[in-house]
Parts: structure tokens; sequence; C-alpha cells
């Protein structure tokens, strides 16, 4: 591997104080975590998390919100789940029909048992990722408190020697956007891998260690990974988006779709032309075709995807069967769950109709529907009413959090928390990003590196508090090889 020169000067140090405020800050301004019960520590760059959430999927996602904090080397997160009791018939029967209904899992041999809120997950699997879906599933249930994972897998589908482990997760970091792989050295030893090197984020530094699960390691010890802001640097990431070849990009997509368990048993086809990749083909379910144009965007030298994948449609006797399977999933949800939604379904056709409290909980809602077999379309009509409205839902969760209206906030302090946002994230804060808002809509123009920040600037600004987002953020792209 190349080896690159590490900076001479001596590095920006953020002081803990300084990311203990931001974190909080964060978890103030993004809705789902129940920022109210939740204490944040910061020592030498690693964050603490204490307290307690109301949900498994709360819980996760206060440790990534702290991941993606400029500054975070690591999170320690001891939070407590206190979900609403749920008898453990009831939960019992709940974690059954998730993983009945979801179309990634429903044939995978897996049993559960349910005690006092502590799902035991029973079963084998093919692979790691196949079992981070099953364990992703089961947090999404209203009610549990803690997943006890007594999973195992054979790995007959990833069967990698130590050296083909090795490069098969150099492959993958060398083509995601996500990461510098040339910072990062690999070794594997009896199926442990062993990493080390630099990266930018404590976010980069998960992900690197999930991949190395992806490609078939049995452990992985990544103590010897640090995380350093100067692995950002423009300079040093200039050769990680050099021009690729279109066939190379071409392959490099199958590789990514071919590991993505939501996909097992489809194969799209993939057509690149000029960095623009196609995807055409058939898939089974909602979810797999957006899963697939993620996947997609995530591959260096891929500029834009056509998504062309088709979902079978259903056949109209069915569309009762979805709608009850798809108000039944909305129901024992943890965010969504206390309210009441009232789809239309047609053909496979979705209206999703309800009033939530948030915009959050109204893309949250849009997520699980894209998780129903049948579901071929999506229309998300789900409205908003904060919770100083007369029309606002009662009995609201603790992660619902406070959303505010355009009028509350004047014009101003938004785009300084669009800033701040954008300060705070390590990806975004040195890239030129010029916001202006207007009455409560933000526009968002310059150029960043990837599609990945494109998405996150305008991710952030809705979660700053922006009712809308004018995402004119331009993709820099140094074209394709002839």
């Amino acid at each position: 591997m190349e080896t690159l020169n590490t900076p001479t000067t001596a590095e920006e140090r953020l002081a803990d104080s300084d990311i203990t405020a931001a974190v909080e800050q964060l978890f103030r301004l993004r809705k789902g975590v129940g920022a109210n019960h939740i204490q944040v520590a910061t020592q030498a760059g690693v964050v603490l998390l204490t307290g307690f959430t109301e949900n498994l999927l709360a819980r996760e996602r206060a440790a990534d919100i702290a991941l993606a904090v400029r500054g975070v080397c690591g999170v320690v997160n001891q939070l407590e789940v206190k979900p609403p009791d749920v008898p453990d018939a009831r939960l019992q029967h709940d974690v059954n029909q998730a993983l009945q209904h979801d179309p990634a899992v429903c044939h995978y041999p897996v049993s559960c048992r349910v005690h006092s809120g502590t799902v035991t997950a029973l079963g084998t699997l093919q692979t790691w990722a196949e079992k981070r879906l099953v364990l992703n599933v089961l947090k999404g249930v209203r009610g549990v408190r803690s997943v006890a994972d007594r999973l195992t897998f054979r790995g007959s589908e990833i069967d990698n020697t130590d050296d083909e482990i090795t490069a098969q997760i150099r492959a993958f970091l060398d083509w995601s956007i996500r990461v510098n792989s040339a910072l990062v050295e690999i070794s594997t030893r009896d199926k442990v891998v062993h990493v080390s090197g630099t990266v930018g984020t404590a976010a980069e530094k998960e992900y690197v260690v999930e991949t190395a699960y992806t490609a078939g390691a049995t452990r992985v010890d990544a103590h010897n990974l640090l995380v350093a802001a100067w692995a950002l640097s423009p300079e040093l990431r200039r050769n990680k988006y050099a021009p690729r070849t279109d066939a190379a990009v071409a392959k490099a997509v199958h590789d990514v779709l071919r590991h993505d368990p939501r996909l097992t048993g489809f194969a799209p086809a993939v057509l690149v032309k000029n960095g623009v990749v196609t995807l055409t083909g058939s898939v089974g379910n909602l979810r797999a075709k957006r899963s697939a144009e993620q996947d997609a965007r995530g591959v260096v030298g891929v500029w834009e995807v056509e998504n062309q994948l088709l979902v079978p449609g259903q056949a109209p006797e069915h569309a009762a069967s979805i709608r009850q399977h798809l108000q039944e999933a909305l129901a024992r949800d943890p965010y969504v769950g206390h309210y009441t939604f009232s789809p239309e379904v047609q053909n496979g056709e979705v209206q999703l109709l309800g009033t939530v409290r948030t915009h959050f909980e109204q893309q949250h809602a849009e997520e699980v529907a894209t998780g129903i077999d049948g579901v071929t379309r999506l229309e998300n009509r789900v409205q908003v009413q904060p919770s100083n409205s007369p029309f606002a839902p009662q009995n609201f969760p603790l992660t619902g959090g406070y959303e505010s209206t355009p009028q509350t906030v004047p014009d101003s302090t938004l785009e300084q928390r669009i800033r701040n946002h954008f300060f705070w994230c390590p990806t975004l804060h040195a890239q030129e990003i010029q916001v202006a808002v207007e009455r409560g809509r933000a526009t968002l123009t310059g150029t960043v590196d990837t599609w990945l920040d494109r998405k996150k600037a305008a991710r952030d600004a809705r979660e700053a508090g922006a009712r809308d987002v004018n995402n004119h953020l331009r993709v820099a792209t140094p074209g394709p090889l002839e």
C-alpha cells in the first residue's frame, strides 16, 4: 500500500467541553433521542452517554449522532432503555410478526423468546450482514428493552481465506466514498482482522469495523485504528476521487449489491456511462429498490443513479392484506406506534395518511412502510402538526422532541443553527457551503466532495429546523476515464 506522509503541523484541538456542548445541542435539535433524559460527558475526545431512552432505536441514534460530531474519537454508550410496558405475550406476538412480514428476513431460520421485555434471538444464518438485519428488526419493535444475541452464522456464503478476507476488505474500502482507505492497514489471521492506521472520524472507524465483518471476519481488532481530523484533508483524499473507468465502476457496484442481504435472490443489471449508473431489472420490495440505489451512490466514481428497478405489482385482492400488515408494522414501531395511520392501497401503491408531530416521525413512518412486502410505490401524505398546534396528536413519547414551527424561529437564528450543524460535522465544516434562509426555507449552494456530503447537508438543515430545503449543492466530479 502507498505510504502517505502525515502532517507535521499541530492538529487543531477541540475542547472536551465544546464537544459536550455540541453533542447536547444536536440532541436537542435532532428528534428521536429524548435529549432531556441523556447526560453527556467527554474526556480526551471520547463521549460518554448516560441516562435513558425510550427504545433501542433511540439508543443507537444517540450514539450515531455523537459519533458523527467533529472532534469525537469514540463513544461509550451506557444509555438504559425504558420502553412502555408491553406484556410478554403481546411482545412475543409483535416480534414474531415483525420477522414474518419483513421481506428481507422472513425466510431466515430465526426464533425468539421473550421474557420481561428482553428478546433472545436464536438461529443460524449465512452471514454477519444477515444477522445485523435480524437484530435491527427486533430493535424496531415497541416495548423491547434489550436483545440477547444468540445468533450464529455459518459463513458458507462468505467462506474466505485470510488473504481473501483482507483483499475483500481492501476492495470494499477502496471503492467506498466513506473512508480514505489509503490510511488504513489491514491484516487477517485465522479470520481475526486487525486494522490500524488513521481515519478522519469515529463514524468512519465504525464503518471500517462493519466492513471487516461483512467480508467474513469472526472478530475485529481496531484498537490501533486512530481518529484524527487531519485524515479528512482534501489533499490526502485527492486520489480517492480520481477518475475511474465505467467498467471498473460497474464491477464495483455489482460487488456492493451482491453483498447486500436485502437484495439476496435478485440480480439488478448495472449499466454505467460517464459515471451515471442505471439500475434495471426487478426486486421484491420497495425497500430493496431504495437500498440498491443507496448502495450504488456509495461507490467512488458514481455521480448519479437512474433507478429503473421494478417492484412487481400485487393483485387487487391483496390490497386488504397489505394495508393490514402496514398498519400492524406502524403500530408496533417504537417511534410512531402511538399514532393512527389510514393508508390507502391500490395494486401495491400506497398513500400513507396520518398526522405526526415532527418531520423525523414523518420520514420514519415512510421508512417503515417501504419495508412491507407488496408495497411497490409510496406517496407520503402524512401531515406534521407541531406540539404547539391545536391539531397536534396527544400522548406522544419522550423521544419525539419539540418541533418548532417556522414562525417561532427567526430566519437569522435558523441560519446560524444550520451553520453550527455544518461546523460540527467533520466532513462539512471545511467545505464551501453557502446558506440562506427565507421564511423558514433554507437554500444551500456551493460544491461538496461527494453525494453523501450533499445528502447530509440537506438532512442537517432540516434537522436544524428548516421547514424545507432547496439543495443546490453541486458534487465535485472530475469526470470518468475514457
